[in-house]
């Protein structure tokens, strides 16, 4: 994941947990048709595939990165989905080895399938907390090497544990370990040449001076004397003079941050006076600020600059700070050490949920590179500081006169604008503000736009401070109260007044219809569905189609429809991999035993785990403040309690013991449905190793239960029927890798809670099927 975020970009990494998933797929489906030539060679077949997991593990993806894929391109390259393809066929391999090693054990030692089930589970929650550990110490290839090693490891266990190979064997294995793990064995991830970083060292004279990494993203510092840094995001055309010199901070190879050399000189910070950022420290004196996402420092010198009293920055990545605080210290000139700044290591929703404090500014960064919002490539990112709650917390953080300002790229025809001024607008009413349109304003200049909004009406002395702020700068209006429509679209002109004609459509009373008839999806995002940056309607799309030939294709959503592109080819891939094995599966067994009641059961548990599994995921976003930390503690703590599960399903012996854990499943997951949001609001400033232990107490009941189900039908199948063991295994993966793209799909349309009610009406499905599979199992 770590790895694919940084080569491309942030939604191919969550498409490797239905890539893993695929290689399980494909290994039941492989076992299944060679069962035969297998039997009675665990012990070699077993040693083989853990030493090719222990060789493929890095050397699939490096094979992967030479492959000449483009994400930009997939949409009107046709190569570019086979590549595609090919990459995920690459990928699965070791997956697919590790998943034949699993597999070989259940089918040969059947009669303890929970107890080898549980022990795989408890392994992979080990390894999802042991990564992000590592990730802390080492760089993401360097900790693939060491996941390699441990593949190699296992196999040499296997060699004393099966008394198999021989000394020579033995002594060949610990030679690789020992080769991958050299310092001399130096991989480098080769990054997209359309991401921003690519391009940047392009440049002539450009270096790499300083580069570190976390689980939270890799960051690189670039320097160029001979073409220099000029990153001044809405500057405007008026501006007496441009940013002093720069560097280029970078994080994961994309969304450029400019760190300003400062050296006591203020007047080489005047370029910040003439950004659209600047407008709120026109209209309210000597502010007290808040800076979420300080990153940089850029912001904390504009308040600085502008005569705020005091600041108080939020910054979620403590490697940004150290940079500039320390290792770039006498460039920067240390922003977050200057007089009346304070610093928060902290998420930006967390912060506000603990804070007591009111502020007159509260300031909010561009989010992402310009090229990847161009592209529609953060249409799968979720924000919840984007969403109606988020803008509602906002409000809250301000004083009785204060401002929120959103900064954002002017993106044409508009799209996240006016769903910011949609999203400002639902906060207001919210708070039971009537007439939101009073408490907005906003402006924008040839590639930026500021929305404010306040919890007091923009007065009659603010909007002269805005209109004389434009006026100097050159700025567009776009809104203010009681502005008239000839005042928008004077100076950075486009064909028509469309971003005035929003605001005022959303304000007006056919907002709905407005939202309906828009071409684009402008609605609020909320916390159920965070995806801010999703804006493709389906019935747009014919019309963006028949607009390829003049450019029309950026209009699309890439990363959306390039999810849809996984979706498609994993249900056809899967489709292929369990219907394979049946005809050698029917020529081998009683055509009695082979029933849809066993493909049913195990397609809809496998679908129903990975959908509350991936929505569990998205939900604790908010709670533990980064996707990574999410990824890494649910994951942990459904794999580690699903094996607990598995393992205590062996006492299971009623005659239907399916029943138990599923009532215990749909009560527990519908409980959190509506607990979830209310304990979230109710546990905001706990420390991250209090809500790492707290998300772990909360999923255990629940993954508990929710690993006992798998063994529970292995064990009925063994009973009369071990050779079909295999073949539930692959659906039960291929089940899991269309469920893991499916619900992310879902979640955009129609919110989390869908999904999971959605697999708890699977799970309800799967208890009533029990039945037959063990009736199948004693015929």
């Amino acid at each position: 994941m770590r790895l694919l975020s940084i080569v491309q970009w942030h939604h191919f990494a969550y498409m490797i947990i239905s890539v893993a998933l695929l290689g399980y797929g494909v290994s039941g489906t492989f076992l299944s048709l060679f069962a035969r030539r297998l039997r009675g060679r665990f012990r070699v077949a077993y040693l083989v595939n853990a030493s090719l997991f222990g060789l493929a593990a890095a050397g699939s993806y490096l094979a992967a990165q030479a492959l000449p894929f483009n994400a930009l391109e997939i949409l009107w390259d046709p190569a570019q989905p086979m590549w595609l393809a090919l990459i995920y066929l690459l990928l699965l391999v070791p997956f697919f080895l590790a998943a034949n090693c699993i597999c070989l054990a259940l089918t040969e030692f059947s009669d303890r399938a929970h107890k080898t089930y549980a022990v795989d589970l408890l392994g992979a929650g080990f390894g999802a907390a042991g990564i992000i550990v590592l990730l802390y110490w080492l760089a993401p290839m360097t900790a693939l090497k060491v996941v390699s090693a441990c593949g190699l490891l296992a196999a040499w266990l296997a060699c004393l544990e099966l008394r198999i190979g021989g000394r020579l064997a033995r002594l060949s294995i610990l030679a690789a370990i020992a080769l991958i793990l050299l310092p001399s064995v130096q991989f480098r991830p080769e990054i997209s040449q359309f991401k921003a970083l690519s391009q940047a060292l392009e440049a002539g004279g450009a270096e790499i001076v300083d580069e570190r990494s976390s689980p939270l993203g890799l960051l690189t510092t670039v320097r160029n004397d001979r073409v220099p840094f000029r990153h001044a995001p809405g500057l405007s055309l008026n501006a007496p003079s441009g940013p002093p010199r720069q560097l280029g901070l970078f994080t994961d190879a994309e969304g450029l941050q400019a760190i300003a050399q400062f050296d006591g000189r203020w007047q080489d910070l005047e370029y910040l006076r003439y950004l659209t950022s600047a407008l709120p420290y026109r209209l309210l004196p000597s502010p007290n600020v808040l800076v979420l996402g300080a990153g940089a420092g850029i912001d904390l010198w504009q308040a600085l600059l502008l005569g705020a009293s005091s600041v108080d920055a939020v910054e979620l990545d403590p490697l940004v700070v150290d940079l500039v605080e320390n290792r770039l210290r006498d460039f920067s000139g240390n922003p977050y050490a200057q007089p009346g700044v304070r610093l928060h290591i902290d998420d930006a929703r967390g912060f506000l949920a603990g804070n007591e404090e009111a502020f007159d500014v509260i300031q909010m960064n561009l989010l992402g590179g310009q090229a990847a919002a161009a592209t529609g490539l953060q249409a799968l990112g979720e924000n919840y500081l984007y969403t109606i709650e988020g803008f509602s917390a906002l409000i809250d953080a301000l004083s009785a006169h204060g401002v929120v300002a959103i900064t954002r790229w002017i993106r044409l025809p508009p799209r996240d604008g006016l769903r910011a001024v949609a999203t400002a607008v639902a906060a207001l009413e919210s708070h039971g503000f009537t007439e939101p349109g009073a408490h907005l304003a906003m402006i924008r200049g040839w590639s930026t736009s500021t929305l404010l909004f306040s919890k007091a009406p923009i007065s009659a002395s603010q909007v002269e401070a805005l209109r004389a702020f434009c006026e100097e700068r050159s700025f567009d209006v776009i809104h203010y109260p009681g502005m008239r429509g000839s005042e928008a679209n004077r100076f950075n002109r486009l064909q028509q007044p469309w971003y005035h004609r929003g605001v005022t459509a959303i304000l007006g009373p056919d907002r709905e219809r407005f939202f309906a008839d828009y071409k684009f999806s402008i609605r609020p995002a909320t916390d159920d569905r965070p995806y801010f940056f999703q804006f493709l309607k389906w019935g747009s799309i014919p019309e963006i189609l028949r607009l390829k030939g003049q450019g029309g294709l950026p209009l699309l959503e890439q990363g959306y429809l390039a999810l849809v592109l996984t979706l498609a080819q994993s249900v056809v891939i899967s489709l292929v991999l369990v219907l394979l094995p049946l005809s050698q599966i029917r020529a081998t067994t009683q055509p009695a035993v082979v029933k849809p009641s066993s493909l049913t059961y195990f397609l809809l548990i496998g679908t129903a785990f990975m959908l509350i599994e991936i929505a569990f995921i998205q939900k604790f976003i908010l709670f533990l403040h980064h996707p990574t930390f999410a990824v890494a503690t649910v994951l942990t703590a459904f794999l580690m309690f699903a094996g607990l599960g598995s393992a205590v399903s062996g006492r299971l012996r009623s005659k239907r013991p399916a029943n138990l854990p599923v009532i215990a499943i749909v009560f527990l997951a519908l409980a959190y449905l509506v607990a979830l949001p209310w304990m979230f609001s109710q546990l905001p400033s706990t420390s991250l190793i209090e809500r790492v232990l707290l998300t772990v107490s909360m999923i255990a009941p629940l993954a508990t239960v929710m690993g006992m189900l798998f063994p529970l039908g292995i064990r009925a199948l063994s009973t009369s029927a071990p050779e079909l063991v295999p073949w539930a295994w692959g659906v039960n993966g291929c089940a899991s890798v269309v469920s893991a793209v499916a619900a992310t799909l879902l979640a955009v349309h129609a919110g989390f809670s869908f999904v999971i009610v959605l697999a708890a009406v699977m799970y309800a499905a799967a208890a009533v099927v029990f039945p037959r599979l063990t009736a199948t199992a004693a015929r």
